[in-house]
């Protein structure tokens, strides 16, 4: 319900393109006014459109290739609804379970370190959990655990309605589950599997979670505008789009802003806080190798399929989406194979896309999230389709 929307929907909104798609690359291609034109068009019209409706202010886009040519970078809106500055590709967003993959990344890193194993089962690092004794770090981190969620508990959603200040420590989050039956061993999506991971990562590392991010991912990438609250630059709220939720199950916070670097209970599940820039820097590492060793690479990319719960290969038009340890797969009818994913908190959504043949990365966010009825994909299709179509012509043969 929360932090991530992992569906075939995601990318629903690329079901009709026009022309040759984006599987060829050129260096000598540069983005013409027109392109950066027709994108902000879309901006603009998803804006009028959803806007009101869902209660957000400012949409923002960022486009970035494997070779040469320069990012693409347009925002629409306001950074506050009904108000504020002007939105450029500066404004922050809450990034919600795009932070999965950060999460995944440092046990990956601890493991190729010889510090852990994925095969470890959590009796052996968390053993005041007795009975999850016998799950994996890996079924944690490829959501087939069998641990419930903690964002899906009655008594975790008031308590965040009362007051979305408040500060949620672990073991607080913890106690909404812990006396709650372990479920199959099959694909089920759990915000609490990644919390049992970031404990591992403290205990293994024998360093806080959000120092190991630091050290490990944030200052390596040069990710100057990324951070986990409370461990955030002063001046980084005011950087921010405003949250906003439309969650029914939160009516006393229905349209309200939200406490913008207020993040304690999702932490390492979606606790981050990102530019578009940094996001999409982020991705073409995580995607391109350059934080994992080959093997630990391998594992990240390890699919169970989101139809079955079984191990697969790849993706097919038969078994299309498959969850990774904490990125998804998805066999597209036109885009083809891309990896994605979009994060969700009680105020923001951001997705990103990645296009392994071609290298471009496409990511969207907005600052509210929604119940149901999610739209955020369709922009992406639409921005995907407006991509393809000036590709489609910069390779017309010119008219005699």
């Amino acid at each position: 319900m929360v932090l991530a929307t992992v569906t075939a929907a995601l990318v629903s909104g690329m079901t009709t393109v026009s022309g040759r798609g984006l599987g060829v690359a050129n260096a000598e291609e540069r983005p013409s006014r027109s392109v950066t034109a027709s994108l902000r068009s879309d901006l603009e019209k998803y804006l009028d459109a959803q806007g009101t409706k869902d209660h957000f202010s400012v949409v923002s886009l960022r486009v970035t290739y494997a070779d040469q040519r320069p990012d693409l970078s347009v925002s629409a809106g306001t950074t506050r609804y009904g108000g504020g500055r002007p939105a450029t590709g500066k404004v922050l967003y809450q990034i919600g379970s795009n932070s999965k993959a950060f999460t995944s990344v440092l046990l990956l890193q601890l493991e190729a370190e010889g510090k852990l194993s994925l095969r470890d089962k959590l009796g052996k690092w968390l053993p005041q959990y007795p009975a999850w004794r016998d799950v994996t770090i890996k079924q944690l981190l490829s959501m087939t655990s069998g641990i419930p969620g903690y964002t899906e508990q009655s008594a975790f959603l008031e308590d965040f309605d009362a007051d979305p200040s408040t500060h949620f420590t672990l073991e607080r989050l913890m106690s909404y589950v812990e006396g709650l039956p372990l479920g199959p061993a099959k694909y089920e999506y759990s915000n609490t599997n990644y919390l049992l991971a970031q404990m591992i990562v403290e205990r293994a590392s024998h360093d806080t979670y959000s120092d190991q991010l630091a050290e490990r991912i944030i200052e390596p990438l040069g990710l100057k505008d990324t951070c986990l609250p409370p461990d955030c630059p002063p001046d980084t709220a005011s950087r921010m789009a405003t949250p906003y939720s439309t969650h029914s199950v939160l009516p006393k916070q229905f349209n309200k802003p939200l406490p913008p670097l207020g993040l304690s209970w999702a932490q390492g599940a979606g606790g981050l806080v990102s530019s578009l820039k940094d996001m999409t820097t982020w991705d073409r590492a995580l995607y391109g190798g350059r934080l994992l060793p080959a093997a630990q690479q391998r594992e990240l990319k390890s699919l169970v399929s989101m139809k079955t719960s079984k191990p697969i290969k790849t993706v097919t038009a038969d078994d299309p989406a498959g969850f990774g340890l904490g990125v998804v797969k998805y066999a597209h009818p036109v885009a083809g194979t891309v990896w994605f994913y979009e994060g969700a908190t009680f105020g923001s959504r951001v997705l990103h896309m990645y296009f392994p043949k071609s290298g471009m990365i496409i990511a969207v966010a907005v600052n509210s999230a929604v119940g149901e009825e999610d739209t955020l994909p369709d922009l992406a299709g639409t921005v995907y389709k407006t991509l393809s179509a000036h590709k489609a012509k910069a390779l017309a043969p010119r008219q005699q």
